[in-house]
């Protein structure tokens, strides 16, 4: 039977398969059973030449022969199943990347902001006015935060005594324009937001074409010209202001909304101090890490306004005296005949 060429080219295929040996030889049995050369008889009368018991090789053989057929008319029924199945529709991209998830996640497991709450920050669209020691905790947990979109409008640089306290800064920036300074800290510290440097003075000329282009705008000036610019431009656009102020160890802050039936910063304080009654911090001194305080509060009032969580400082002037450890909550009511927000 070994003579013939094809039993021969089967036993040398089936063997570079891989199979054992006792398979093959069951195999190609089987197969030189079922040929017309050769037939039962031939077989048997290999087996007895070679001494084989011919029936466990054939029972092997078929064995063998049903699993590989099995095997294949799986993979056949497989390959038409998935052409026939309906292809599923692409799927649209989420509003964060898996990377912005893993970023955001102790945000979105907190109930009064969750998913739906990062999504907002993502879409909000915030103004900072000043990038200084007010400015600078406000950008950076702004943008850890995950804003969307933030601008700063500052037309100062950085000096070697703002490093005390404006902790966005460093001592390679010196010299540089702060706005400039704060887009790279806060791009290293989360490159999925979007920062807008203005390196200008904010003045009437662009106050309200810029303002008008956000959502909310945070004033951390240390100039009384610019706060109450921003406050009447805030209130003629409908747009919500965060204030806050320091000196030495007492700082305050609120939210300013007349839109929302709140009073406006001018509600509140309607004049302005006489030049040089009010001492700046260059002239009286502030406290390192006061700025940092009362910044992150702002902060943390704007992601509770754009979230929608808990209850912001509309309607309340917050007072924090950090020599005393002490912080007062005052009442502020809306000013009939404002000039800043009855106009």
């Amino acid at each position: 039977m070994f003579d013939n060429p094809t039993v021969f080219l089967l036993l040398a295929i089936l063997l570079g398969t891989g199979l054992g040996r006792g398979a093959t030889i069951g195999i190609a049995l089987f197969w030189a059973a079922l040929q017309p050369g050769i037939g039962w008889y031939g077989v048997e009368r290999v087996n007895i030449q070679l001494g084989w018991d011919s029936r466990y090789f054939l029972v092997l053989g078929s064995v063998v022969v049903l699993v590989q057929c099995y095997r294949h008319l799986l993979r056949y029924l497989r390959n038409e199943a998935g052409k026939t199945a309906p292809q599923e529709p692409p799927r649209e991209e989420g509003p964060f990347t898996p990377t912005e998830v893993s970023r955001y996640a102790r945000h979105i497991f907190l109930r009064e902001i969750g998913g739906q709450g990062q999504q907002r920050l993502k879409a909000a669209k915030v103004l900072v006015v000043g990038a200084g020691g007010l400015g600078a905790p406000v950008l950076l947990y702004l943008a850890g935060a995950g804003v969307g979109e933030i601008a700063v409008i500052d037309d100062d640089v950085v000096e070697l005594s703002n490093l005390q306290r404006q902790i966005i800064h460093s001592d390679a920036r010196i010299g540089m324009p702060k706005v400039f300074s704060a887009e790279a800290a806060m791009k290293a510290l989360n490159p999925f937001i979007e920062v807008r440097p203005y390196h200008r003075r904010l003045d009437a000329a662009v106050a309200e074409a810029l303002i008008a282009d956000y959502d909310l705008v945070l004033d951390g000036t240390d100039n009384f010209d610019t706060r109450y610019l921003v406050n009447q431009t805030c209130a003629r656009l409908g747009k919500p202001l965060i204030t806050g102020a320091m000196t030495q160890w007492e700082g305050q802050l609120s939210l300013w909304d007349p839109a929302q039936g709140g009073p406006c910063f001018e509600c509140v304080f309607p004049e302005r101090p006489a030049p040089g009654m009010v001492a700046s911090c260059a002239e009286a001194g502030v406290v390192a890490p006061l700025p940092g305080v009362i910044g992150a509060m702002m902060a943390l009032e704007a992601v509770k306004h754009i979230t929608g969580a808990g209850e912001g400082l509309k309607g309340r002037l917050m007072i924090h005296d950090a020599l005393y450890a002490e912080t007062r909550m005052i009442r502020v009511k809306k000013r009939k005949g404002c000039a800043g927000c009855s106009a």
